[in-house]
């Protein structure tokens, strides 16, 4: 620990998180999207995100391209930044997870290392990685934002599928594969999934029930 950081002192709200989750009236969890460039990640979470607003529920989402527009803005796309960039998210998910919200983290996240450093900010039930499948070839025939044909002309180094690796997620949570669903039909099974493990209930219970 540097002299620096021995002079940081935590400051303690008299309002926690379970306060909050009350108010809200609903639990608060991190749901982290990782697949390839054109899989889908951000269409579903910004799908996620209105179904829940409409069911009430306080929610948001961290896009990977937006975040570098403020955020990350200094950060590259070299592996200690792509690293450091998730770092930083994963800070900032915690911190919407504290504040009751359902935050909804959409990012290719490469590296299995990078994910699991993110994962362990978190209380195990409160971390949700949903790996989107889909195919490199439909991923590069999709090529939403052109990024593929650069990669393949060699204007963008270090892409992830062409010139760099993507480590498929060993255990998410979840799989959703949007060469076989659309992004409703997806939305749909990521809810049920939600509803199944407890993560999503609403309204949320005011009492526990007593067991007699």
């Amino acid at each position: 620990m540097s002299k620096e950081e021995r002079n940081i002192t935590w400051q303690s709200s008299s309002i926690n998180r379970q306060d909050r989750e009350k108010h809200n009236g609903h639990r608060s969890r991190a749901i982290w999207f990782t697949g390839l460039s054109g899989a889908g990640k951000s269409s579903l979470a910004f799908a996620l995100e209105q179904y829940l607003y409409d069911q009430g529920v306080r929610c948001y989402v961290l896009d990977g391209d937006n975040v570098r527009h403020g955020l990350n803005r200094d950060l590259g796309f070299t592996a200690g930044d792509r690293q450091e960039n998730l770092r930083r998210i994963g800070e900032v998910s915690k911190l919407m997870v504290d504040a009751g919200l359902f935050v909804l983290s959409a990012f290719i996240s490469p590296h299995e290392q990078d994910r699991e450093m993110v994962r362990q900010l978190f209380e195990p039930d409160d971390f949700i990685e949903i790996y989107v499948r889909c195919s490199i070839q439909e991923c590069e025939r999709r090529d939403p934002k052109g990024l593929y044909k650069k990669a393949r002309n060699g204007d963008i180094p270090h892409f992830t599928g062409i010139s760099a690796p993507y480590d498929v997620p060993k255990s998410p949570s979840f799989i959703i594969d949007t060469e076989q669903w659309s992004i409703e039909e997806a939305v749909q099974e990521i809810v049920h999934h939600l509803e199944q493990i407890g993560a999503l209930q609403l309204p949320l219970p005011t009492k526990t029930a007593v067991v007699h």
